[in-house]
């Protein structure tokens, strides 16, 4: 196996795709601060661009479709994390912690 081969393989972009969804997906599930949340799902969307985007190039390279949708989620993911952490300083500021399992007050 070369070395050029090895970056020609779809399936090394979509492994690695797959990994970050799945690494997202259990940070989501098992942290407990709202930072560690906000994180997780930033590897979700990272995961879900990537895997855009090696598709674009192996399947379809004529196409930017899937560069374009990449940079769609890049903004999405921009404006989820500011509006997030305001969310999360005023979390914060009133009960002087994130942890959201202790957040219980917020359900009312």
């Amino acid at each position: 196996m070369t070395g050029g081969y090895l970056f020609n393989n779809l399936y090394i972009y979509l492994f690695l795709a797959l990994f970050l969804l799945c690494t997202g997906i259990l940070g989501v599930l098992f942290r407990k601060t709202l930072i560690g949340m906000l994180i997780s799902l930033e590897l979700i969307l990272n995961g879900a661009g990537l895997n855009l985007v090696a598709l674009n190039r192996f399947v379809s390279p004529e196409d930017g479709y899937g560069v374009v949708f990449t940079l769609f989620i890049m903004g999405i993911a921009a404006s989820e994390t500011a509006i997030a952490l305001g969310i999360i300083i005023l979390v914060f500021r009133k009960y002087r912690h994130i942890e959201g399992e202790k957040l219980k007050e917020m359900k009312d």
